[in-house]
């Protein structure tokens, strides 16, 4: 019976080593799989950052394209828009150069010229009034150069035609 015992005793101690060998097997894969999880963890907040960040990179983008789009549509009308204001003005100056008094006509025309420029400042086009003030190549377009003993050197003596800025 001594034996029978010894041998089932033998027996329990194998499997109990064998057991233990495999929790400590299970564990070795779990601390492996925590660190396989772990580093798919960081690669997703990696992607998840970069995809908010070309989220706002793309809003931003199309704002700019909308902006420029209105500002580029606002250009082209206020283009259109000068040529009208430039003959409002020359029908005024004309009326005035002719020393003709104060008419119906011309108090309409510069009513008409005063509310259309008012409109057109309402959209950021401003008159850039260059007569008096030092040139600037940014705004003006030299036409001569003249000599004017009453006026400071690089100054605008005249203007052949106004210019405007838009926003």
């Amino acid at each position: 019976e001594g034996v029978v015992e010894e041998a089932s005793a033998d027996s329990v101690v194998d499997e109990i080593v064998e057991e233990l060998s495999e929790v400590a097997s299970d564990e070795t894969n779990w601390k492996a799989e925590a660190t396989a999880l772990a580093a798919q963890i960081d690669d997703l907040k990696d992607q998840a950052v970069r995809a908010k960040a070309e989220a706002q990179n793309v809003r931003r983008r199309s704002e700019q394209d909308v902006e420029k789009a209105h500002k580029f549509a606002l250009e082209k009308f206020a283009k259109e828009l000068l040529p009208i204001i430039d003959g409002l003005e020359k029908a005024v100056e004309a009326e005035v150069a002719s020393g003709n008094e104060m008419t119906t006509l011309r108090e309409g025309v510069e009513m008409t010229l005063s509310m259309f420029l008012s409109g057109v400042k309402k959209f950021n086009l401003e008159q850039v009034d260059p007569v008096g003030h030092p040139f600037d190549p940014a705004l003006h377009e030299a036409m001569s150069l003249v000599d004017a003993p009453d006026a400071e050197p690089n100054t605008v003596i005249a203007a052949m035609q106004k210019g405007y800025t838009l926003n």
